[in-house]
């Protein structure tokens, strides 16, 4: 029994180190597997006398109003009979009390320390572990006591938040509850009974406190509480003597407050048929008999909750990826690794793997073509228009068969509309680009822990990009003045000289020769066509070549050439780890070791029984 009790109060320890103390409803913690005492009461309800009477000490503040505003976790020990009392806090691992005057001290500074001086309470408990011979191994957690009404200098929640401090307790259905109510008070009115009925409306896992017995009028016995008939609880009450005030002003001997509490019970008739399960000393035994039987049933189920956790947090810290090294190559490395990460989630989405690729075909089999088609080209080679070019080109001599300089000024003119579609085209998928670099960073787990290598990736990307769109947009715009630089002769040398009709016969000349200059239209639209069709195969060729293939092939080259000129300091700034991951690998690891050792340390206890 005693190394079950051990074992779980080693482990509340270090949860209480790591700040899982039971007080959050947030999640599951190890704190709420575990078994524990929660002690209940109004204020004035004799809670602290209980504490004291089981312990054999005094060592707990006294006074009026709120006197407890942390939660104290009171760890008995016991050790061999012959050996002095002491105790140690958790929050002073070295220093050992053997005063408990200065016990109550530190209660009381280490307090205010967390809440001020002012009444306000905080859930982070106090670690208090008494090693007597005078104690049975047990854990009992002193909660603040319940209050109906905030007093002078209370904020007007602390009704509230006191309520909400011990269901974040007892509310656990691994809690037992110690529910302290005074005799001389209804039952059925007891604050601590209010909380007990309404967790536990079974009275399964609540102990019944009955205190001040002796202070009952003088005709009147507590018979009906204690033997069950007022409230009946499944464990029996079990009837406690405090010390008066006057033997706490003249600091009558706890042991001997024990001795007068038992003479009262076995020397009054009411109670001397109930003395042998009455006083504090057994509710200490039977409670630290009941917690060993609770931890007994619990521990196949802590133990799964701790193998689950374990699991959980290993996963947890492989995604978190392990903490950054100090040495200067291994930093290269570790930088080369994410970007190679990176690479590959964008060529990815390039090749079809992840989405977005398709967008660059998008452009080429839908946006181009549209854009082509969109060329106004039927204004441009307007009759009117030709008329205005040909007359232009010829001067003041008309020419005599052919309107060569004409021809060529209208073809210049037709085919420079087709820059503006070229430059849309390598724009277009530019954004794809872009945004597919976006995407990838995003997309790249390994890269989220560090947000100034992040930044550093992306702007590289977006500056080759933007070299790649420089090159494509000169090589497209090259494509179209190829196209003006040197026509295809052979392409007017077998268009017809004339139109013929249907007849054979040469088809009549307008009567003011506007045939001519609509044949001319004719021919130039025809030849623009053909380069439109070279065109709208030639440009997708060129943006791939410039910007896909070399996006795929050299996006990060700048960027790995600058990498291996930076000093130690400036990698050590790129790797700068986002701080919430930091703080929560952190915490993973210091969780998942308080588990591997809960867990060995469990192991040992089933081994050992």
């Amino acid at each position: 029994m005693d190394t079950l009790i051990s074992l779980v109060n080693r482990i509340q320890r270090a949860c209480t180190l790591l700040g899982d103390h039971g007080a959050d409803h947030a999640s599951a913690s190890l704190w709420e597997s575990l078994p524990s005492v929660a002690v209940v009461g109004g204020q004035s309800s004799g809670k602290s006398s209980v504490l004291e009477s089981i312990v054999g000490r005094d060592f707990l503040p006294r006074g009026s109003g709120i006197v407890t505003r942390r939660p104290l976790v009171l760890q008995l020990h016991r050790i061999e009979e012959g050996l002095q009392d002491y105790a140690e806090f958790l929050h002073l691992p070295k220093k050992r009390f053997t005063d408990f005057s200065m016990v109550r001290k530190e209660i009381e500074d280490e307090t205010n320390r967390m809440t001020g001086k002012s009444n306000q309470i905080s859930p982070v408990p106090i670690h208090l572990s008494i090693y007597s011979p005078n104690v049975v191994n047990l854990t009992l957690i002193d909660l603040p006591g319940l209050t109906k009404i905030a007093v002078e200098g209370q904020p007007e929640s602390i009704v509230q938040d006191i309520e909400n401090l011990i269901h974040s307790y007892v509310d656990k259905p691994n809690c037992l509850i110690l529910a302290i109510t005074p005799a001389n008070q209804d039952v059925a009115t007891s604050d601590a009974v209010k909380v007990s009925r309404q967790v536990d409306p079974a009275g399964e896992r609540t102990f019944g406190v009955l205190t001040k017995i002796d202070l009952m009028d003088r005709g009147t016995n507590a018979l009906d509480v204690l033997e069950g008939r007022s409230y009946r609880l499944r464990n029996p009450w079990v009837g406690i003597v405090n010390r008066s005030q006057e033997d706490i002003n003249r600091k009558v001997d706890m042991i001997a407050a024990r001795q007068r509490e038992r003479e009262f019970f076995t020397s009054n008739s009411d109670y001397a048929h109930l003395a042998s399960k009455m006083g504090s000393e057994y509710l200490a035994r039977i409670l630290s008999k009941h917690l060993e039987s609770v931890i007994r049933a619990r521990i196949p189920a802590i133990a799964s909750f701790i193998n689950r956790s374990i699991d959980d947090l290993e996963a947890e810290l492989a995604h978190l990826g392990r903490p950054v090294s100090v040495d200067a190559g291994a930093q290269l490395y570790t930088i080369l690794e994410l970007c190679r990460a990176f690479d590959r989630v964008f060529k990815e989405h390039l090749d079809g793997g992840r989405p977005g690729g398709d967008r660059i075909y998008v452009v080429f089999d839908y946006q181009l073509p549209a854009a082509l088609r969109k060329i106004p080209l039927d204004r441009h080679l307007s009759l009117q228009n030709v008329k205005s070019v040909i007359s232009e080109a010829d001067g003041y001599q008309p020419h005599l068969i052919a309107p060569e300089q004409g021809y060529r000024r209208l073809l210049e003119s037709s085919l420079n509309y087709f820059k503006g579609p070229a430059q849309a085209s390598v724009d277009a998928v530019h954004f794809v680009l872009k945004e597919l670099v976006r995407k990838s960073i995003a997309e790249t787990e390994e890269l989220k822990r560090f947000p100034t290598l992040k930044g550093e990736i992306a702007a590289a990307a977006n500056e080759a990009l933007e070299r790649f769109r420089e090159d494509s947009k000169k090589t497209t715009l090259r494509l179209v003045e190829m196209e003006s630089s040197y026509i295809t002769v052979d392409f007017f040398r077998k268009l017809p000289q004339e139109v013929v009709n249907k007849g054979g016969n040469p088809a009549p000349a307008s009567v003011d020769g506007d045939g001519h200059f609509q044949r001319i239209g004719s021919n130039v639209l025809s030849y623009v066509g053909m380069v439109s069709e070279t065109l709208r195969n030639s440009i997708p060729k060129a943006v791939v070549h410039c910007q896909v293939r070399e996006a795929k092939r050299s996006l990060l080259d700048h960027f790995y050439t600058q990498l291996g000129k930076k000093e130690e300091m400036q990698l050590a700034q790129m790797l700068d780890e986002d701080s919430v991951l930091m703080e929560r690998r952190q915490q993973c690891a210091k969780r998942l070791e308080l588990y591997r050792s809960a867990r060995d340390e469990i192991d040992a206890v089933c081994w050992s029984g």
